[in-house]
């Protein structure tokens, strides 16, 4: 079987002349960006190893400091700058060199700013000198932006060549941000659509980290590979449809989906404005779960409700677990489709550990017909069938990748009128009411589940989204978090040839490979009821430090 080379496996969208002509001129932007003295050698990028996280480490352009500072997460950032012993200007410096070698991995960037970031930060230092105290709760902490959401004078884009754009002016995310004192240097990439769980764009497909065989996870990618890559300490995705929780999973990272409008979503770039069938929510991607709660409580205790008017003044209450058994529900599978070994690995794992814990008390976990609940949402996330997309790609020339063409297709997509709009928005309603009375017949406070049918998948081949959609369509909050496991070869196989449940357990079987994923991060997933997003932070640290005892 034919090998592919690196240069291939990272290349991006290709299209007709004219798509190829503008595409040329983005990535010649992006390119020039990178400064030379941050360039890695061409013997590293012409035959790289599968695993290029140690590259940063070994290619000897990063400065013995700027190594120490990168191994930080935000919360020791924050603290040692409030403290006065590190700076923002150092901080920005060595987490943007280091982003600039890991794009050159992994594609995870869609522009680099490091000179603004640098700037901004000399202000925040020079703040701090006068005044001897921090603006924020964020007071120079560098944070990778995804890219649809815009930065102000930076390349943004809503999933196409046709709406790259530069921003005018912050998103409120953004805006909130910066007001508290966070240093941007960087956007990173996401997929054509923005509707894949994989990443691949006009400036090239985002590879995992510690496979590059493998995906680094969508539309969140670039993200999720950067942060991994430590070139960034907390970055900022969205999910509609698992786009930070399963981003998180393949890499082995922390990410977290707040209940939707309770974080800003007023000004992030989309190309199906009105659609309120499903919502999105912008949410933190880290290095560890403190750097989760650092985010949310800022954010949220900034009260974007002020200045979004769709968002709602919900404020974060984490409660202490110390006083009460955390109830903890484990679903192993959803019913639909059963997760490769190393998933199952993990997760028998965990319910063991638990199990044998006085801080949990540990019941299994009965799905409630999510076959249906995924028909429907995949349903909702394109109500026009799919036209609006189509007509993108027609207009620019870019091409249709297979998992585009995959996301909307039948039979879940389907045009509709406004009838048909409403029996569909009807259908979600009475699916949320009928789950709502089935958790709560379940009797728990979170469930511990699968992110993903599996360790990150093979490229262009992610097409079960049920185990983080589900969510999405209920609105439970949730998040991804490592297991500490990797997917080994040696163990995680199937002991004898599994039963396919359904269509798609039968599509997700035929994938599995266990030699293919060697080294893929397995990771974890806890969900609650809407709004307690808190309990679910609380929840997974209680469970982490179990899992770590």
């Amino acid at each position: 079987m034919a090998t592919t080379s690196f240069k291939e496996k990272i290349e991006g969208v290709r299209g007709d002349a004219s798509y190829e002509a503008k595409a040329r001129v983005f990535q010649d932007q992006l390119e020039a960006k990178i400064p030379a003295s941050l360039r890695l050698p061409l013997a590293i990028l012409e035959d790289p190893p599968l695993d290029v996280t140690h590259i940063p480490e070994t290619c000897g352009l990063l400065t013995p400091k700027e190594l120490l500072i990168t191994e930080l997460d935000g919360t020791a950032v924050c603290q040692k700058i409030a403290a006065g012993e590190l700076t923002a200007v150092d901080a920005v410096t060595a987490f943007g060199k280091r982003a600039a070698i890991a794009h050159q991995l992994t594609a995870c960037l869609i522009d680099f700013f490091l000179d603004e970031g640098i700037k901004q930060a000399q202000q925040l230092d020079e703040y701090f000198r006068k005044e001897g105290k921090v603006i924020g709760p964020l007071h120079g902490l560098p944070i990778s932006i995804k890219g649809m959401l815009p930065v102000k004078g930076t390349v943004g884009s809503a999933g196409f060549l046709a709406n790259i754009e530069t921003a005018t002016e912050d998103c409120d995310m953004t805006r909130i941000l910066r007001s508290l004192g966070a240093v941007f240097y960087v956007k990173t990439n996401q997929p054509q659509t923005l509707m894949h769980l994989e990443s691949k764009s006009t400036y090239g497909r985002v590879l995992n980290p510690y496979n590059t065989d493998l995906t680094a996870g969508g539309s969140s990618g670039g993200e999720s590979a950067l942060v991994a890559m430590k070139g960034s300490c907390i970055g900022v995705g969205t999910d509609g449809g698992g786009s930070i929780r399963a981003p998180s999973a393949h890499c082995g990272i922390y990410g977290f989906r707040p209940s939707c409008r309770t974080t800003p979503l007023h000004g992030v770039l989309w190309y199906q404005p009105g659609q309120d069938g499903f919502f999105s929510s912008v949410g933190p991607m880290c290095r560890s779960a403190r750097d989760m709660r650092l985010f949310l409580e800022a954010v949220l205790g900034a009260n974007p409700a002020l200045l979004d008017p769709d968002a709602l003044p919900v404020p974060l209450k984490v409660p202490n677990l110390t006083k009460k058994k955390l109830r903890v529900g484990i679903m192993m599978h959803d019913g639909v489709v059963m997760p490769h070994p190393p998933t199952i690995r993990a997760l028998k794992w965990a319910k063991d550990k638990l199990e044998a814990s006085s801080e949990v008390e540990v019941v299994d976990y009965t799905p409630y017909d999510h076959d249906r609940g995924y028909s429907i949402v995949r349903e909702l996330y394109f109500e026009d069938g799919g036209a609006t997309v189509r007509r993108i790609l027609k207009e620019s020339g870019e091409e249709m990748l297979p998992l585009t063409e995959w996301v909307i297709s039948p039979p879940h997509v389907k045009d509709h009128d406004a009838a048909e709009v409403w029996k569909l928005r009807n259908e979600r309603d009475n699916y949320r009411r009928e789950y709502s009375d089935h958790w709560w017949s379940q009797n728990v406070d979170v469930v511990l589940c699968p992110p993903f049918p599996g360790t990150a998948s093979r490229h262009d081949t992610a097409k079960y989204w049920g185990y983080t959609a589900i969510w999405n369509l209920l609105d439970y909050p949730g998040t991804a978090f490592p297991s500490g496991f990797v997917a080994d070869p040696a163990i995680d196989i199937y002991q004898e040839p599994p039963s396919p449940m359904s269509a798609a357990d039968e599509y997700n079987l035929s994938l599995y490979d266990a030699t293919k994923f060697k080294g893929a991060p397995v990771s974890l997933q806890i969900v609650s009821r809407i709004f307690n997003d808190g309990l679910v932070l609380a929840a997974q640290e209680v469970v982490e430090r179990v899992l770590k005892s």
